[in-house]
């Protein structure tokens, strides 16, 4: 039952917040942690923003798994920033980096890094309409490839790696933003991992990144300040003011997803909200799944109906019924649904109640 004047929110980013964490949230802003000053008023220098800071390192070196040597950042810039990021840290003059594109952010994330160093798409499913993400075999990463670059979850189109993607014996950079902490993920086979904070983790404006010491070996002389990872990591995310309230959201959305069973609870309750939702699009020729079956992500559910010229009057009647953010992207159309953790499985049961009966008011 959702509270009173909130719809069943499935934007796809910023996204539902669990409403334990809305309430935290609310109740820090006049006052944090008895300190006297409000949330969006305390200074991050203070000893107060210090144990907000040092808490979400902590929960999330803990619900992640992250090795010991591994870096936990909190930067700015978004998951667009990473993209051009990563390849200036990474990349010496002329080195190579190779791609798995399947989607629009893995097309940008290549692009940006093509301004820095010789970038390649071994795997492109672009002319398939990014409908299934590749499995181990159907690409070959060049032998002097300095690393591997993925997207692991496609919001656009709704695919998702449920598997980790070979490398060919490569460092692994991972854009996790719409399905960490959603699903599993080995921190140890990775390098770099970033993800923007507006889908799984809290509200925009935070981009975590946690780099191996691999990675922060590989930063080169000469970056500019703000580009360089070194900068962040020896002042402790500090090197500039944070964003003092997404960090403090963040370390929230930790300290929740640690009272609900941890990673494993998150994974089991996501399982069981795309589960209801595939069901239903599997049970009529009245709509058309766009994924793959194998790539189908459990973060977000893309769908077209099959008439087309129904899908105005879907999204209408879905707003008037409570429920929002299901247009799809402007670039593909359709349906989508976002689930993220923080969307309560209540709500994708209404979402499906409500498909049925609008395909028996429209078949």
């Amino acid at each position: 039952m959702q509270p009173a004047g909130r719809i069943h929110n499935f934007g796809a980013g910023p996204a539902v917040l669990p409403l334990e964490v809305v309430d935290e949230v609310a109740a820090a802003l006049p006052n944090l942690d008895e300190s006297g000053f409000g949330l969006l008023e305390v200074s991050h220098r203070s000893p107060t923003f210090q144990s907000v800071i040092d808490s979400a390192v902590e929960r999330i070196r803990r619900v992640l798994s992250v090795p010991d040597g591994y870096e936990v950042l909190f930067l700015q810039g978004g998951a667009s920033t990473q993209f051009y990021m990563t390849a200036l840290n990474l990349l010496n003059d002329g080195e190579k980096a190779d791609f798995l594109v399947t989607g629009g952010w893995s097309q940008k994330a290549l692009k940006e890094a093509s301004r820095v160093g010789d970038a390649f798409a071994v795997w492109d499913d672009s002319e398939n309409g990014f409908k299934s993400v590749p499995q181990d075999g159907e690409y070959t990463i060049r032998e002097d490839a300095t690393y591997i670059h993925y997207t692991s979850n496609n919001t656009l189109y709704g695919t998702q790696f449920h598997h980790l993607p070979d490398s060919g014996g490569k460092p692994r950079v991972v854009d996790a933003s719409s399905d960490i902490c959603g699903v599993t993920i080995d921190v140890s086979a990775h390098d770099v991992i970033y993800a923007g904070a507006q889908k799984n983790l809290g509200p925009s404006g935070v981009t975590l990144a946690i780099l191996s010491p691999w990675a922060m070996a590989r930063a080169k002389q000469g970056i500019p300040t703000m580009l360089d990872y070194h900068t962040h990591a020896s002042k402790g995310s500090m090197f500039n003011t944070p964003n003092t309230f997404g960090i403090y959201v963040l370390d929230r959305v930790f300290a929740w997803i640690e009272r609900n069973g941890g990673l494993d609870g998150a994974i089991e309750r996501n399982r069981a909200k795309a589960a209801l939702l595939y069901g239903e699009l599997d049970r009529s020729d009245f709509w058309r799944p766009h994924a793959h079956g194998g790539s189908r992500s459990v973060m977000n559910v893309t769908w077209r109906l099959a008439d087309e010229n129904l899908e105005e009057a879907f999204l209408t009647e879905a707003v008037a019924a409570g429920f929002g953010g299901l247009k799809g992207h402007r670039s593909v159309g359709g349906i989508r649904a976002s689930i993220y953790n923080g969307c309560p499985i209540e709500s994708v049961v209404a979402l499906v109640g409500f498909m049925r009966d609008f395909e028996s008011q429209h078949s």
